[in-house]
């Protein structure tokens, strides 16, 4: 013979379950988030660093082409004989205050043209 339950028994179950488990759901999001910005963050200065180096590869400033494509960014220009390399540095824009500093680098190198003077950075 089965035991006979008595309704609401198991009151409160449902409340406590969920307000443990919240946490790590709001934590799992919160990753999430932050790993789709580092990946928005990294192809945007992969993107500013090739059009840097190919308008300084054109004899162009590098500055306005990287600006235009990563605003925030800070970059460098090493101008070489046969080569141009910029690199594009940028930090991950933080989702509130709880977000560790994340450095996303990302360099470009474009071979100079044949009539390219140096590059104004």
């Amino acid at each position: 013979m089965s035991r006979r339950r008595w309704p609401g028994g198991d009151r409160g179950s449902f409340t406590a379950e969920f307000a443990a488990g919240l946490p790590a759901l709001l934590l799992l999001l919160y990753a999430g988030l932050t790993i789709v910005d580092a990946v928005a963050t990294k192809i945007e200065c992969v993107d500013a660093a090739r059009e840097g180096a190919l308008a300084a590869a054109r004899g162009e400033p590098a500055a306005p082409a990287i600006e235009r494509i990563a605003p925030e960014a800070t970059h460098d220009v090493a101008p070489g004989t046969d080569l141009v390399t910029v690199t594009v540095v940028s930090r991950l824009r933080p989702i509130g205050d709880l977000t560790l500093p994340i450095t996303v680098t990302a360099e470009a190198t474009a071979a100079r043209e044949p009539a390219a003077t140096d590059p104004i950075p």
